[in-house]
């Protein structure tokens, strides 16, 4: 466990910062890197490398790709540009702040801050519908075998693979809903969390039911809801020891396997997709050899 990135196998923590860096043009990245990887533990900063940074490093990463663009009825899956991910865990806002200018000046001038947002715990792992998120993650000696890369060598082994995707909630149109269409769009009683047998097709939890996929889609999420002046939601992440187990679930989300999409689709939507590569860590500080660092 000590190449991995601990925060990735933690719990979520109270709050969170999430960065997402674009490269500049022109730029040479080496040298930010070098200084990202001898600042950063892994566990207070979980880091991301994008498929365009990796690309821009001349290497390639077997198993990380471009996010996939996904339509349906009413509604988009986009992919959106990012080079590098940070996400800042922590229990207080203020630090948060000041270590997310210090990683920006860090990266400086290679890299660009696109993107910030806030999360936080809400209840006991409440999405901000008032429902349990995340009630099938894998725990202990599984959620590792799920998330973490193994047996592929020096600089890889104990990585992991993310995606993410931020997702704007209409809370309003949520609201509207009878308790009913709630715990059926969702899948599951909202009073004790129990799993409805007579759901619809559409509830999302039958939708990404992880058992049912042949083999076993299981990913390990690491979600918290957002919230500012533009709206509310949730940011998902899920890790995992590829890419697959979350293409499964999210075709399957989109219906282009049976042509029914996820219920949620009726109250939000996501606005970002990233993939990343989670690099591991080596004696205290992420191991980039993998990038030729």
């Amino acid at each position: 466990m000590s190449t991995v990135q601990l925060g990735i196998l933690a719990p979520a923590p109270p709050l969170a910062r999430y960065l997402v860096f674009s490269l500049a043009p022109s730029s040479d990245p080496r040298d930010a890197l070098k200084r990202l990887r001898a600042t950063t533990d892994g566990e207070s900063t979980v880091v991301g490398i994008g498929q365009s940074l990796v690309l821009a490093l001349g290497r390639s990463l077997e198993g990380l790709r471009g996010f996939p663009n996904h339509s349906g009825a009413g509604f988009e899956v986009p992919a959106t540009p990012g080079a590098l991910w940070c996400w800042l865990r922590g229990k207080d806002r203020g630090e948060l702040v000041h270590r997310a200018r210090l990683m920006a000046q860090t990266l400086s001038p290679a890299f660009r801050l696109d993107r910030v947002i806030d999360a936080f715990q809400y209840g006991t792992s409440l999405d901000l519908t008032g429902y349990q998120d995340g009630t099938e993650n894998p725990t202990g000696e599984q959620a590792y075998a799920v998330a973490v890369v193994q047996k592929r060598g020096e600089g890889f082994d104990g990585s992991s693979f993310v995606a993410v995707q931020q997702w704007v909630h209409d809370l309003t149109r949520f609201d509207s809903m009878s308790v009913t269409e709630q715990d059926h769009t969702i899948g599951r009683r909202k009073s004790d969390n129990e799993e409805l047998d007579d759901a619809p097709a559409s509830a999302h939890v039958k939708r990404t039911a992880q058992e049912s996929f042949d083999p076993e889609a299981f990913v390990l999420r690491r979600s918290m809801p957002w919230a500012d002046g533009t709206g509310e939601g949730l940011v998902f992440v899920a890790f995992g020891a590829s890419f697959l187990p979350f293409e499964h679930l999210l075709k399957r989300m989109v219906g282009a396997e049976d042509g029914i999409p996820d219920a949620l689709f009726n109250f939000t939507r996501p606005i970002s997709g990233n993939y990343f590569w989670c690099p591991p860590v080596h004696a205290g500080q992420l191991d980039l050899r993998a990038l030729g660092l």
